[in-house]
């Protein structure tokens, strides 16, 4: 349990119920706030810091050693309370279902240090633990077939690796990997990857990536729009079956 959160509540006179309350929230998200390791969002953190007038490193310490860069953090904790995530890629293996060794090519000719690319594939790892914990949330994948062809600097080894590991998470009860074929041509996924997350309180979010810094998208509005597209895209992708057949196959074209 989160002794100093419930310390902090217990002296302000709060409980989670009256914190929902005051912040907006569904109740059943601010009771997991007191569970190890659970993180409210950002915008969260900051409100109940204030109601209870504590600092959020006070009440939260592992937000300070933290090892994803600090605009992904708003994200990684959407992730970590999403009931369901919806992801489109098209250039790269999502990187909940990324191995090591392809996250590490992910990052090549960056201009990083040793140190901070062993930091960045840490966290990156790091995030994939909410496929396994006791109660995961349902991740449905839509991949070009493109990224599980294409020659990571021609090491067959790691493409091999990474298309049995795609083969092996889809198999999960929790996660569905579903590919669109080349064959398909021109399609609406062509724009772009994207990840729309379902949140407990029926809230929902999406995270754009861009070749600059990635945007986090709340307006309903917004977030409709990018549901409409991932309905497209999900429209032309294979059955999770099929996907699976090709994933294994295309592991085993990597030799």
């Amino acid at each position: 349990m989160n002794h100093g959160l419930i310390a902090a509540m217990a002296e302000a006179g709060e409980t989670t119920e009256s914190l929902a309350g005051q912040i907006g929230v569904d109740p059943k998200t601010a009771q997991r706030w007191v569970n190890p390791g659970r993180v409210p969002q950002p915008r969260h953190r900051s409100r109940v810091a204030a109601i209870l007038g504590r600092d959020v490193g006070d009440l939260w310490p592992d937000v300070l050693k933290r090892r994803e860069p600090t605009w992904l953090r708003a994200w990684v904790d959407i992730e970590r309370e999403a009931v369901a995530l919806r992801a489109y890629q098209l250039a790269w293996v999502p990187g909940l279902l990324q191995t090591e060794a392809y996250a590490r090519a992910t990052l090549a000719g960056e201009a990083l240090t040793v140190d901070e690319v062993n930091e960045l594939v840490d966290a990156r790892l790091g995030r994939q633990a909410i496929l396994h914990r006791q109660r995961p949330p349902l991740l449905v994948a839509v991949i070009d077939e493109a990224v599980i062809r294409r020659p990571a600097y021609g090491d067959c080894e790691l493409m091999r690796e990474q298309c049995a590991h795609l083969a092996e998470c889809a198999e999960l009860p929790s996660v569905q990997v579903h590919l669109v074929p080349a064959e398909v041509g021109m399609y609406p996924g062509l724009g772009g990857p994207f990840t729309i997350a379902e949140l407990s309180d029926g809230g929902r979010v999406a995270h754009v990536d861009s070749q600059a810094q990635a945007q986090i998208i709340e307006q309903p509005s917004d977030v409709a729009s990018l549901d409409r597209r991932w309905e497209r895209i999900r429209g032309e992708a294979l059955p999770r079956g099929r996907s699976l057949e090709m994933l294994r196959e295309a592991a085993r074209s990597w030799t």
